[in-house]
């Protein structure tokens, strides 16, 4: 730190171009123009077990490298103390800028103060972290509305709202516990999915219905599966499901194992209504051949272009642009955020969205 203030205090008084990052007022790095050209910036993904995650940071390094940047990019596999070892090595490796996607939200509060004070900005990808005051601008989607989303679908699907009155039965999943959209992601489906159950037109016949009985560690899909299986097996032995809120693609292929298994989607047991996140390739096949019904896409090149568009301003001495400055209390501070919009897709819109999006083609989806 002393080294540091001499070199801050150097360039002040001799005008020298340096790298330095402090704390702006509104919690955003202010980078000193220069020194920049072919710096190394470390990009921290969770897991390779996700194909999501595999395309983000794919796109993160193809989008800082067409910027002139070069790039180390880790995978934590799930493990925060993985994580955390991986981010300390990056910052000793001497990277100028850190694009984060936490495994655990909560871990990395320490690890952060090291990049602090190194003068390593920290952007937030798609998952805020928390508890720390050392993140400094947050790349996202609007989470709330991907709930909406849901949330809606299930309901224009049932006809609720439409002349349907139900009942019909619902049962709910969420996402990691250690995630902060997950709260973002149930919180926007239960502000439709709600009214519905509050006048039993909806209903969970598990009575598994509050977000710390639903959430589903790592976003896993085996662990999805076992959970609706059990719930199948306890409380629809003379029941059907009619539709099932799935946060996340990974998830909606654990939930559809379970039912298959269970005898759904063969003969008089139609599949329920199961939503989805992400428009990942598998779902995506599954929603085109009638098995998973809807996912919500969300395109990954633009939130990979706002990432590292952030880092890039920082390191130029410009201020990021963002589009909300309310929403992301991390908890010790209001962190500005970008907020890209998703897309519901479903087979009636695939094509437009996904195929003459660029995203896939129609060889990849067949």
């Amino acid at each position: 730190m002393r080294n540091r203030r001499a070199a801050l205090a150097a360039a002040a008084s001799l005008a020298l171009t340096l790298t330095a990052c402090g704390q702006s007022g509104e919690g955003g790095s202010k980078e000193k123009p220069g020194g920049t050209e072919g710096a190394t910036i470390g990009i921290a993904m969770p897991t390779k077990s996700s194909e999501r995650w595999i395309s983000d940071g794919r796109n993160v390094v193809k989008d800082l490298e067409a910027k002139g940047y070069k790039t180390k990019l880790v995978y934590g596999e799930d493990d925060p103390e993985q994580q955390v070892s991986q981010i300390e090595n990056l910052i000793t490796q001497g990277v100028k800028g850190l694009i984060i996607a936490a495994i655990d939200n909560k871990s990395l509060n320490s690890v952060l103060q090291q990049a602090a004070d190194a003068g390593i900005p920290v952007i937030s990808y798609d998952r805020l972290i928390l508890g720390s005051k050392n993140v400094d601008y947050y790349a996202s989607f609007d989470n709330e509305k991907v709930g909406r989303l849901q949330g809606r679908y299930i309901v224009d699907k049932l006809g609720l709202g439409k002349g349907e009155k139900g009942p019909f039965n619902i049962e709910l999943f969420a996402g990691s516990n250690d995630d902060n959209n997950t709260r973002y992601f149930f919180d926007g489906a239960m502000s439709v999915l709600k009214p519905y159950m509050d006048k039993k037109q909806l209903v969970v016949r598990s009575g598994q219905t509050a977000l710390d009985k639903v959430t589903t560690l790592r976003w896993d899909g085996a662990t999805a599966q076992r959970r609706m299986d059990d719930i199948l097996t306890s409380s629809y032995k003379s029941q059907r499901v009619d539709a099932v809120l799935s946060p996340y693609d990974g998830i909606s292929i654990g939930v559809l194992s379970a039912l298959k298994s269970d005898g759904y989607g063969s003969g008089s047991r139609p599949l329920p209504v199961i939503t989805g996140q992400d428009a990942e390739l598998a779902s995506v096949k599954s929603i085109i051949s009638g098995q998973q019904t809807q996912t919500v896409y969300k395109d990954l090149r633009k939130l990979a272009e706002v990432a590292s568009t952030m880092v890039d301003d920082l390191l130029k001495g410009k201020k990021p642009e963002v589009n909300d400055t309310k929403s992301y209390d991390n908890g010790t501070k209001v962190v500005p955020a970008y907020l890209l919009q998703p897309v519901s897709v479903d087979k009636t819109n695939y094509e437009e969205v996904l195929v003459k999006g660029g995203y896939y083609t129609d060889a990849q989806l067949k």
